[in-house]
């Protein structure tokens, strides 16, 4: 099947699956709906819908709302950073699950330089977020090497280890590290000289922590598209018994994957922790890795997709932080509607009718044009002879 082809079976397989998901969530609207009448549980569903598909876009009284969409680019932050490092390690054909555990090291890394180490401004942040992002790419040679020596399942692994994470740093806190005059468990406020400054100041934490997630997706873009490494860590995730007896690295290459993806996981939890927060406060798997997933199905593993499918994610979580605002409907619909999406994307056999349609298509145009070029060459042959 040709590209242009393919494209368009994944776009259309996405689009159904995102358009089944939002039809279970208003069918679950509706039950949920208070209402003595069918009336008034439709008037309540609709109220509910208009607040989750544009509430964030558009204010109570009409016009646009900057507050809202600057919240939602900011949400966008952490889960472009979880799903690039998804979309690297599901491409080796690695379902590492540690991006969630990776994201809370890399936050709390990064707040400990931003805590204790004293540097200048415009040092002091880069150190940190690097520091951070390292310890996460150290953490995850752990699952990646038990992969590769032993054939550890890095799935099982990974998830483990974000418990392991979870509990060692509640210890840390609850032990060595909380501020005691505070009311909460939290650490001693940052440096001034370590937060990244916002990009607009109306209080939606919009840092420019977003410019630095697009210049990331460009870059995992480049690498995974037009590098060596890329070209490996694909050709693996396609074929690993073809890539081994072609003279790929194999081993090397899927520890380098879910490093990178490591790497990417910490350094978003670094960029998250200080773009938006003044201490460190987190006592619980935040969500982002496994809204991650979700971000890196929907893009399809390609880093190009991961802000448009990113966006889609933080756009629905406000929607429905508005939608159990104003409606009273939970807002715990998102995890429904999430899995209803990620449901379809993993059935191999949702929509191959349709796709063996467009692979017959493709074929028969690709035999029309070899003969209609073999028609020219013989008509050309004649005219010269």
């Amino acid at each position: 099947m040709s590209k242009k082809r393919s494209l368009l079976f994944s776009v259309v397989r996405g689009a159904l699956a995102i358009f089944i998901a939002l039809a279970v969530a208003t069918l679950l609207i509706f039950i949920c709906a208070e209402g003595d009448t069918l009336a008034d549980k439709g008037a309540m569903t609709l109220s509910a819908l208009r607040q989750l598909l544009i509430g964030p876009a558009l204010k109570n009284k009409g016009g646009i709302s900057t507050k809202n969409l600057c919240d939602v680019l900011a949400a966008m932050i952490p889960i472009i950073f979880t799903g690039l490092a998804t979309c690297v390690m599901f491409s080796a054909n690695q379902f590492n699950l540690g991006a969630e555990g990776g994201i809370m090291l890399g936050a709390f890394v990064t707040a400990m330089v931003a805590i204790y180490v004293p540097l200048p401004a415009g040092v002091l942040p880069v150190a940190a977020i690097v520091i951070g992002a390292a310890a996460v790419g150290a953490m995850m040679l752990i699952p990646s090497l038990l992969k590769v020596k032993l054939g550890v399942s890095e799935m099982v692994c990974s998830l483990m280890m974000n418990y392991v994470v979870m509990y060692m740093i509640k210890y840390l806190l609850n032990t060595y590290l909380a501020d005691k005059s505070k009311g909460q468990i939290m650490t001693f406020n940052f440096q001034p000289q370590s937060a990244i400054p916002q990009m607009i100041e109306n209080g939606s934490k919009l840092s420019w922590g977003f410019v630095a997630a697009l210049i990331c997706v460009v870059l995992v873009s480049l690498f995974m598209y037009r590098t060596r490494w890329g070209y490996s860590i694909r050709m693996i995730g396609i074929n690993q018994d073809f890539a081994m007896y072609s003279g790929m690295k194999v081993g090397l290459v899927i520890v380098l994957a879910q490093v990178l993806g490591g790497v990417l996981a910490g350094m978003g939890g670094g960029i998250e922790m200080l773009g938006r927060y003044t201490n460190y406060s987190w006592m619980a798997l935040p969500g982002y890795g496994w809204t991650g997933i979700t971000v890196a199905i929907l893009a399809g593993n390609n880093p190009a997709f991961v802000p448009l499918a990113a966006f889609f994610m933080a756009y629905l979580n406000k929607g429905c932080s508005l939608m159990s605002t104003y409606s009273g409907v939970p807002s715990q619909l998102i995890d429904i509607i999430q899995a209803v999406i990620f449901l379809f994307f993993a059935a191999e056999q949702f929509l191959s009718g349709y796709r063996q349609k467009l692979v017959i298509k493709s074929t028969q145009e690709e035999l029309k044009l070899k003969e209609a070029g073999a028609a020219g060459a013989a008509a050309a042959e004649g005219s010269v002879k």
